[in-house]
């Protein structure tokens, strides 16, 4: 058997034996790649080798600790044929980051730079959850971690080096705890050195974060979570070249503290990248660049510098004015040009025309202070706020500065609508979304609308780590708000504009924000030495405008509030800023943020109290079963009650948020769900339910998800009702409120509190509630007829009820006095069987499902409580519930056998001393038809039926003497009249 090394080239086996000793590194072919050859046998033998030959692939690895953390670089493993490549690594995740270039050496007048960022799912150990089961188009965090890899590294190309220049970065691991997306730029600035490409590097990014006032280096997802401050620091060895913020509001003077502090930690970074390239990199490749010569540069300044500054210095130019003033200019140059026939200079026209315009603008700026526009250095532009423009929408705002003009407009949804996330790290979801669009006629172009764009999705983001910072926290505030911002118009700053439009948006849609943001753009114009490269004079401009920022050196947006930044981006042309100049921009804006804000607190300073067409938001609390039957099979149900009321439902563990377009449709809503569900009975509370029976002494009302109510007689009119049945009937809906609990605990509803009465002059309450003369029905005095009266008899008992638990419930009905447990609530069936057997036990009578522990039906048990007062304790009793249940579970078979010698008389009585045969002075309470209502004292009511031919002439206040001879099948004590005598 030949070896792979001999069938790859049989002239290995002539080569001595020393040449193939891995330690002095020589490599031969094997199988066609680079590595070494084996040693499994000696040369010149026949024998064949035991193994195949080895890989072995060379590797550099540099070792460095930054901010308590180690860091490795290492190349040569993987991806060997990229121009440069390496591999960055923390614990247990790892990015690599490759470049590569064009070869061919084609003409154009800028930088053809592409930074791809990809997090693959494989990454975490994930499969991607898409019908494809692979990583679709590039999403929003990706864009934003290739525009942090971008901006750093752009200025540190040469001037004139316009090749193509790809940079591909890639997580191969993550264990969740390092963002890696300030991993990737560090190894893509490596891969720059090791690479043949021009570049000024290396460069180092450092991530600072602040927890409890203290500064954290390279922070921890977590750590994260808990830091007021998110600060992205990328700098060469002694200057700026990019920032990125998010903070809560933190001062000028602590945000320049931790820039003090990021900048010598991301210099860490630089020397292993300088000692790996040593090692491993390759010599820089020497490029064609594209530079303007100092001929056509004299002859093209000559023609336009003096045409150039007269527009320049003219204020009153617009926009589109001065535009087209330069370019008659650029047309004017041209047909000179085109009349020498200096065809090199007209090649290269419009880029030498744009380098006199920088030079005109800068000069004015640097030695005369004049802006293109006439302002100040340190002026802001007019502004123009206006808030609720668009009163259907949920908020709206239209801000002006200048003549950038946009409309930012506010949606509100449930937790459902949060947006989904697929990172590998951080939260799953987002419940602040602020989506920021760019369209062509904005600069009156023609264009097309496509996907995503990167500088729509890092300008959108800015914004929204301006808000994020002011919004009220989410247990407070639990629902997803969306702000949508149109750029009307653009000249300068959209994105800051975006911010103090959507800060007022939100206010508009009746956000509570801590407080207003407001951003402005920072720009700087610097005079550099030619012998040094360093800054010799400068001037910091604030509120540029579009032109200022493509003739500048900077654009340092940065937003707040009065109290603190909570979002910085800076972008930078030049190969880095001194730090000082950058802190001392920050004052800069501090100033210009404070003007804004004036403006917008004069438009809008606190956030809109809500009407009747606005937005509505409700979150529910229910138990996840009652949820369950809510969502129903496959969310069917749920589905079904957003369709036909228009509403949004949202289910979480334990909580039901709804979202309506306006009080209607949310009045809509929670009645479907109320109907379903049911929701926590309070006295005073108003239901809508259904009649699902009508009985001589009122009618059994369906309501609150299923549960039962009495609506008695005396509450359904404030006129007298001879019969329910002339004012409801089986099926109709109705409004009823709830009054109170009897001693069984059934529900009490009154439909005519909820209607308006007619009428000066209120009935008493308590005569309200007993039916008048004409509504009770007659019967038979005798006390055989009482005792078998059944259905008769229940009038009268039900009328003597609410007199029988408290004296205090003759006047109006006090829920803070109302202390009768909500024992048993009965249906109207049970009520009917009842009827039908009269004769027998108390306990077969009064059978009866309770108030959510029914096994028949399974509904939780409701607790009544005024609105506003604390629930009532479902299992306590108070004193005279426990007086009733006694006089109820009292023993009454010896009723007939009643012995005169037995019976007791006293003065004073209570439910417990209450026995048959007791004898008690009795006060008259009030005089029916039929009988009398009886003070019995101890704040018990007891009834005397007239007996035929008997006495009738009672008064209330009269003193009787009566016998207690017998208890109703209610407990209520049936008293007759005695002579001591």
């Amino acid at each position: 058997m030949v070896s792979v090394a001999s069938r790859a080239n049989p002239l290995l086996r002539t080569v001595p034996h020393f040449l193939t000793w891995r330690g002095l590194g020589f490599r031969t072919i094997c199988s066609g790649r680079l590595g070494f050859a084996t040693l499994s046998e000696p040369l010149g033998t026949d024998a064949e080798p035991s193994v195949a030959g080895t890989k072995v692939l060379e590797t550099f690895r540099e070792e460095f600790e930054v901010g308590l953390r180690i860091i490795t670089l290492e190349t040569g493993k993987i991806a060997r044929f990229a121009n440069g490549a390496v591999v960055l690594g923390i614990d247990e995740t790892k990015v690599l980051s490759t470049v590569t270039s064009a070869k061919s050496n084609a003409v154009a007048d800028f930088l053809p730079l592409t930074v791809d960022y990809q997090e693959k799912q494989f990454a975490q150990g994930v499969i991607p959850n898409t019908y494809m089961r692979r990583e679709g188009a590039p999403k929003e965090r990706e864009l934003l971690c290739g525009r942090l890899i971008d901006r750093p590294i752009r200025p540190l190309f040469p001037k004139g080096f316009y090749h193509e220049v790809q940079v591909m970065a890639s997580v191969l691991s993550s264990d969740g705890k390092q963002d890696p997306d300030v991993m990737a730029a560090n190894a893509t600035s490596a891969a720059l050195m090791l690479s043949d490409i021009p570049w000024g590097g290396p460069i180092g990014m450092i991530r600072i974060g602040r927890i409890s006032g203290q500064f954290i280096v390279n922070p921890t997802m977590d750590e994260l979570c808990f830091s007021d401050l998110n600060l992205v620091y990328a700098c060469t060895k002694d200057k700026t070249l990019m920032m990125d913020v998010q903070a809560r509001g933190i001062s000028e003077k602590d945000l320049e503290a931790g820039l003090r502090l990021a900048h010598p930690e991301a210099v860490k970074y630089l020397e292993p990248q300088i000692r790996l390239a040593a090692k491993a990199g390759k010599g820089k490749k020497d490029y064609k660049l594209s530079m303007l010569s100092d001929r056509t540069l004299e002859r093209v300044r000559e023609l336009a510098e003096a045409p150039i500054e007269a527009v320049f210095s003219d204020p009153t130019y617009g926009k589109f004015e001065r535009g087209g003033a330069l370019d008659n200019i650029t047309q004017d140059v041209k047909k000179v040009l085109e009349e020498e026939c200096d065809g090199e200079s007209l090649n290269v026209l419009s880029k030498t025309v744009d380098t006199v315009r920088k030079q005109v603008v800068r000069r004015r700026i640097i030695s005369e202070g004049l802006r293109v526009d006439g302002r100040r250095l340190d002026e802001v532009r007019p502004l123009y706020c206006e808030a609720g423009n668009l009163p259907q929408l949920h908020g709206s705002s239209l801000f002006s500065r200048g003549d950038t003009q946009v409309l930012c407009t506010v949606t509100l949804g449930s937790p459902a609508d949060a947006q989904r996330l697929d990172s590998i790290v951080g939260s799953s979801s987002k419940r602040f979304m602020l989506h920021y669009s760019f369209p062509p006629f904005c600069i009156n172009e023609v264009g097309k609308r496509g996907g995503l764009n990167r500088r729509e999705v890092g300008h959108g983001t800015l914004a929204e780590k301006a808000l994020l910072a002011v919004l009220p926290p989410e247990d407070d505030f639990p629902y997803v708000v969306r702000i949508n911002s149109e750029v009307m118009a653009s000249d300068g700053s959209t994105s800051m504009a975006t911010v103090c439009g959507g800060s007022m948006a939100l206010m508009d849609a009746g956000i509570s924000l801590r407080e207003h943001v407001a951003g402005v753009s920072v720009g700087l114009v610097s005079e550099v030495d030619p012998s040094t490269g360093k800054i010799k004079d400068y001037r910091i401009l604030t509120d540029i405008l579009g032109l200022e920022d493509h003739l500048g050196d900077m654009d340092f947006k940065i937003a707040g509030t009065r109290k603190g930044v909570t979002a910085i981006q800076l972008d930078i042309k030049p190969a880095g800023i001194p730090l000082d100049i950058i802190c001392e921009s920050l004052e800069h804006a501090r100033k210009g943020r404070i003007q804004i804000l004036d403006q917008m607190e004069k438009e809008i300073n606190a956030p809109r109290d809500q009407d009747d067409n606005s937005p509505q938001l409700a979150t529910l609390k229910y138990s996840n079963d009652l949820l369950r039957r809510l969502v129903g099979p496959l969310g069917a149900l749920k589905r079904k009650i957003e369709e036909e009321t228009g509403g949004r439902l949202s289910v979480s563990d334990g909580t039901l948020s709804i979202v309506a377009k306006n009080k209607a449709i949310m009045e809509k809503v929670k009645e479907k769900i109320d109907f379903l569900l049911g929701r926590e009975i309070e006295i005073g509370g108003v239901y809508k339910g259904v009649v699902t029976s009508v009985k001589e002494y009122g009618a059994f009302v369906e309501f609150n998800g299923g549960q039962q109510g009495l609506l008695h007689i005396s509450e359904l009119s404030h006129e007298p009702v001879s019969r329910p049945s002339e004012v409801v009937s089986v099926g109709q809906k109705i409004t009823a409120k709830c009054i109170g609990q009897d001693v069984r605990g059934n529900i009490k509803l009154s439909l005519k509190a909820t209607i308006p009465q007619s009428g000066s002059v209120k009935r008493n309450v308590a005569k309200a509630s007993f039916p008048s003369s004409k509504e009770e029905v007659e019967y038979s005095a005798s006390e055989e007829n009482m005792c078998n009266a059944g259905e008769k008899q229940n009038n009268i008992t039900d009328t003597l009820d609410a007199f029988l638990v408290n004296k205090n419930e003759v006047s109006d009905v006090n829920p803070s006095q109302f202390s009768v447990p909500p024992i048993l609530i009965r249906s109207a069936a049970e009520c009917d069987e009842e009827e039908k057997s009269a004769g027998l036990t108390e306990k077969s009578k009064t059978k009866s499902r309770s108030l959510g522990a029914s096994e028949a039906d399974g509904k939780s048990k409701p607790s009544l409580r005024k609105k506003g007062d604390k629930r009532l304790n479902s299992k306590s009793k108070s004193k005279d519930g426990e007086e009733i249940t006694q006089i109820l579970k009292s023993d009454t078979s010896n009723r007939s056998n009643l012995d005169d010698s037995e019976a007791e008389t006293r003065t004073t009585i209570s439910a417990k001393s209450l026995k048959l045969g007791t004898k008690v002075t009795a006060k008259v309470f009030q005089v029916r038809t039929n009988g009398l209502i009886l003070d019995l004292g101890g704040d018990i009511r007891g009834m005397y039926l007239f007996e035929t031919n008997g006495r009738r002439d009672f008064e209330e206040g009269d003193e009787l003497r009566v016998q207690c001879t017998r208890f109703n099948r209610k407990g209520v004590p049936v008293m007759s009249l005695v002579d001591d005598d």
